[in-house]
């Protein structure tokens, strides 16, 4: 990557569901313009497997990511930092030369959507929000 690759860090609390989502989909849109990156502030173990298929529906691969704390470097460095849903606390390093957001994501459950129809929805919303970012950052 060049000095001029912008740069994301997508956070979650496990990193096997919604960060991951949120890389996957970046990769499949930005492709090599953007330099991506997924962790979670209380990384499990292992990726939830009705996220990766739903990605893998719109085809895009989440499958090889494995769940990984936050990096503080990474932290430092990174032009923007993503918080995704309502669970996850972070904070910047007084020194972190980026900025810091977070996307409330669609939460389906609370409406009584499970399952692949709750996954698909969660993807939609991260999706239309990566497209978003994506478009600011390139603009």
């Amino acid at each position: 990557m060049t000095a001029t690759t912008p740069s994301v860090l997508f956070v979650c609390v496990g990193n096997g569901g919604k960060s991951q989502m949120a890389a996957a989909l970046a990769e499949q849109h930005a492709g090599g313009r953007l330099e991506i990156h997924s962790a979670g502030t209380k990384p499990g173990t292992r990726l939830n497997a009705q996220s990766i298929e739903v990605i893998a529906e719109v085809g895009a691969d989440m499958s090889r990511g494995t769940p990984k704390g936050v990096d503080p470097e990474l932290l430092r460095r990174v032009d923007r930092t993503i918080i995704l849903g309502a669970d996850a606390e972070l904070e910047l390093p007084a020194d972190a030369r980026g900025t810091l957001e977070r996307w409330v994501t669609d939460e389906p459950s609370e409406r009584g959507i499970e399952g692949a129809e709750r996954m698909r929805l969660v993807r939609d919303d991260i999706d239309a929000r990566v497209r978003q970012l994506i478009a600011e950052l390139e603009g």
